[in-house]
């Protein structure tokens, strides 16, 4: 079937994106699903940091490939074997399928599955199969997943079966967002009654961190960031308290969870800092490869400090979504706040200008 997605071109195009026009608006061949795979009409699309770091080039991808990775849609045809799904249903799609099988996937998500993270560098479905051409020529799978485009197939471990009464935009926040911040609040923090957290990065994962910090309802859930725009709404959202990056410190407030989600050095050197001792310091977000931070190691030690990875928060898809999803039911985790921008498709590259300029939490396309 012919479909209408967004390609990244070239890697490393100057900015602004919306002049340089690294990703096009194409038409693309989208072969049917195979065995153990889904054919899903995106509905919503977030344009997440993932998505950058592999336009600015931080995260190598091949290319040409067709972005997006946090969606929700429908399915409209399940390949051989797929048997308990239906057409209509509503799924999210998450960037990092788990095979199941691996050492990795025995770890209760604290380590990404091994085939699933080899397949989203190759640009391939989790079993190594393509199912994009355009112009007689592969196009290359992001995460798993391809997102920005009205279809997409995807492998049946790729998404996580929802209900219909929770609207698309909220849902395709579930997959990668609130998975991320949500998951490394809940999975790597774990937070006991009483106890503070901190988050360091006020994005859409940093803002997700947040509600779910303020969904637990266990300690002061305080938020940081360097742009006073996004402090502000921390407060809206109702942050105990946010405090621009440099007050923060100033202030001396310290909790026994600090998440870091900015994926900036400096943003990891403030949320070590304001980590108490006896705590943890998570760090979901990611740099440049080649970033390097400066902490000091006596810290660590003298006052028992703990410095912890979470990636894609820690979390199993078809465990963590549906935790999230019942917390949007109870009316405790506002993901609908998290919205800044509604978006069509052809206005990508402005979008990706918006996202490395800071000044965005969460645009979403809509189809």
């Amino acid at each position: 079937m012919k479909i209408t997605g967004a390609v990244l071109e070239q890697v490393g195009r100057h900015r602004p994106y919306a002049g340089s026009g690294p990703v096009t608006i194409s038409e693309i061949d989208l072969d049917p699903p195979g065995p153990g795979e889904v054919l899903v009409r995106i509905e919503a699309a977030g344009v997440c940091h993932s998505d950058l770091s592999v336009v600015d080039g931080n995260r190598p991808r091949p290319v040409p490939m067709l972005l997006g990775h946090e969606a929700a849609g429908v399915v409209e045809r399940c390949g051989a074997g797929v048997d308990d799904l239906g057409t209509g249903q509503r799924v999210v799609l998450s960037f990092l399928p788990r095979c199941g099988a691996c050492a990795q996937c025995r770890t209760d998500g604290r380590l990404p599955c091994g085939p699933g993270s080899a397949a989203n560098s190759a640009g391939t479905l989790l079993t190594g199969g393509m199912r994009l051409h355009r112009n007689g020529e592969r196009v290359f799978h992001h995460l798993g997943v391809s997102a920005f485009a009205d279809h997409a197939v995807v492998d049946r471990r790729s998404v996580t079966p929802v209900e219909e009464d929770i609207p698309p935009d909220v849902a395709a926040l579930l997959g990668c967002a609130v998975l991320t911040g949500g998951g490394a609040v809940i999975n790597a923090g774990r937070p006991r009654p009483g106890d503070d957290l901190i988050i360091v990065g006020l994005g859409g994962v940093g803002m997700a961190a947040l509600i779910t910090g303020l969904a637990l309802g266990h300690g002061r859930v305080i938020g940081v960031d360097a742009l006073p725009s996004k402090v502000e709404r921390a407060r809206e959202l109702g942050a105990t308290e946010a405090y621009l990056t440099d007050r923060a410190t100033q202030a001396g407030i310290r909790a026994p969870i600090v998440i870091e989600a900015a994926g900036h050095p400096r943003a990891f050197e403030t949320a070590v800092e304001l980590t108490a001792p006896g705590g943890t310091t998570i760090t979901v977000g990611l740099p440049a490869p080649t970033a390097e931070s400066v902490i000091k190691p006596l810290g660590l030690t003298a006052e028992a400090r703990t410095i912890t990875g979470s990636y894609l928060g820690s979390a199993v898809p078809s465990r963590d979504i549906p935790r999230f999803a019942a917390l949007w039911h109870q009316g405790r985790l506002p993901v609908q706040e998290l919205i800044s921008a509604r978006i069509t498709l052809d206005e990508i590259n402005t979008a990706l200008d918006r996202l490395a300029d800071g000044t965005a939490v969460r645009q979403l396309i809509i189809f």
